[in-house]
């Protein structure tokens, strides 16, 4: 699996940091780090995180894609 984040549509309220804190990373500046962009564990918090996201910034990506 691969993430992408669309920065223009993140608005940094850090719900995906709260269910996947090793992959998602809200900086103080409000923006989105990756920690990770294709995480091996913890793909039912990444899966969460992505489905929980309010503005649909969060993109995943099947390694065959």
């Amino acid at each position: 699996m691969r993430i992408s984040v669309d920065h223009d549509k993140c608005i940094g309220i850090g719900i995906c940091e709260g269910l996947a804190p090793a992959v998602f990373e809200v900086r103080e500046d409000g923006t989105l780090s990756l920690r990770e962009n294709h995480p091996t564990a913890g793909l039912d918090s990444v899966h969460e995180a992505a489905q929980g996201c309010p503005t649909g910034a969060i993109t995943l990506h099947d390694d065959h894609e």
